[in-house]
């Protein structure tokens, strides 16, 4: 029976490997039920892709190889701290545990993404760097409207 500690050097080998051949140092793994579900290193230098991170495609792997976006009861090991992006849709695909070899703060040590991002996400969106504005458009939220309509509420 593998550890959290075996995941997460395997997340560690990946990422190593993906250097090698020229790419960043991000690996991951998901398991689910004790059993590897995905494994995938980050591909950025390969698609041009900067979604490409390892956690976003172990998440894609993962879904089409059991035919559903829900990945409740899967846990993912990543060889550094998943951003906040990664983060978000391990969320999204309802992954509720996930651990990580390095921290953010290690990254930036190295001249990778560093913490200061999840600081800016946390301020007021006219306080971080990037603009970001809500515009109020007439009839914006009828494709919501749609998709409820579609998809009752369950209770």
């Amino acid at each position: 029976m593998s550890t959290h500690e075996d995941y997460l050097r395997e997340a560690v080998e990946l990422a190593a490997a993906n250097v090698a051949q020229g790419g960043r140092p991000y690996g991951a793994v998901l398991v689910r039920d004790g059993a590897v579900i995905a494994r995938a290193a980050n591909g950025i230098h390969l698609t041009n892709d900067p979604t490409d991170h390892a956690e976003l495609r172990a998440l894609r792997e993962a879904g089409q190889a059991l035919g559903t976006p829900k990945l409740e009861g899967a846990v993912m090991y990543a060889s550094g701290r998943p951003c906040p992006m990664c983060h978000a849709a391990m969320r999204l695909a309802g992954i509720r545990e996930g651990y990580f070899a390095n921290s953010a703060e290690t990254a930036a040590g190295f001249g990778l993404l560093g913490a200061e991002i999840y600081a800016e996400l946390c301020r007021p969106l006219d306080e971080q760097p990037m603009r970001l504005v809500h515009l109020d458009v007439p009839d914006a939220a009828e494709p919501y409207a749609a998709f409820r309509a579609r998809h009752p509420a369950k209770s």
